[in-house]
């Protein structure tokens, strides 16, 4: 199921905490959008000093009637890089072992900074028109059509939601660029991103995927106990995060 790469590629995108900032500023255009969010990205990255937090993968075949469940501690260093402890994991043993590790792996592999930037939502790699602002949970948001320059299964087309206050991301929902596989007929994602404090944190990922053999399988990670490393100094002394080569859909 190789189309869980593209989830962990933006997973990988959003490594740490978006940091929220006031601003007047009236009606830019998608691209000023684009570079105020990026940014305050480079903001968090100085601030947070890195993140951790917590993970419950779910991942349900009806049709096979299984299901795969896993929890993960994350930990993001101030590079942006990713590392996972799996903490449990129940249920569908080769969904565990060949989707939700797997998919642990590629999160980790394209969190690096010398991959990370082939991924990322920036001009280098889309397109993007504005197409309007909405209302999101209480908020404003920008809502931004996102269009990939290359046929890539690890870049999505779809719309992202900026926060219009905060230009912090709030929402993402599309598809693969490409197809990752012949025998995956579609998959549909959301992402959607939370405020806490000073900060933007993911708060859960859904992906709906048809199968040519696996038929309809559905995916939610629930994000909990997010926060950055250095407002938590202390609380994982000696945290001995294995990062994650064999370690989701």
């Amino acid at each position: 199921m190789r189309f869980c790469i593209l989830i962990s590629a933006l997973l990988a995108c959003a490594s740490a905490p978006l940091i929220g900032q006031a601003t007047t500023a009236p009606s830019p255009s998608a691209d000023e959008v684009i570079a105020r969010m990026l940014a305050r990205d480079v903001q968090r990255q100085t601030a947070a000093g890195g993140y951790t937090g917590s993970r419950e993968y779910v991942l349900d075949n009806a049709g096979f009637d299984k299901q795969a469940r896993m929890v993960v501690s994350v930990s993001c260093r101030p590079d942006g890089t990713e590392s996972f402890q799996i903490v449990s994991e129940q249920g569908w043993k080769v969904a565990n072992d060949r989707i939700l590790r797997k998919m642990l792996e590629s999160e980790s592999e394209a969190s690096r900074p010398s991959v990370r930037h082939e991924t990322r939502i920036t001009s280098d790699n889309y397109a993007f028109q504005l197409t309007g602002v909405a209302p999101l949970d209480g908020r404003l948001a920008y809502v931004i059509d996102v269009i990939p320059k290359r046929l890539d299964e690890h870049l999505f087309r779809g719309h992202i939601w900026v926060d219009a206050e905060d230009y912090a991301l709030a929402r993402v929902e599309g598809e693969p660029a490409r197809s990752p596989s012949f025998w995956i007929r579609s998959v549909h994602f959301t992402q959607e991103y939370r405020k806490n404090g000073e900060y933007w944190f993911p708060w859960s990922t859904t992906s709906i995927s048809e199968a040519r053999i696996f038929g309809r399988t559905e995916l939610d990670i629930h994000h909990f106990d997010y926060a950055p490393r250095s407002g938590a100094a202390g609380r994982d002394t000696n945290p001995q995060f294995a990062e994650a080569r064999y370690v989701k859909h």
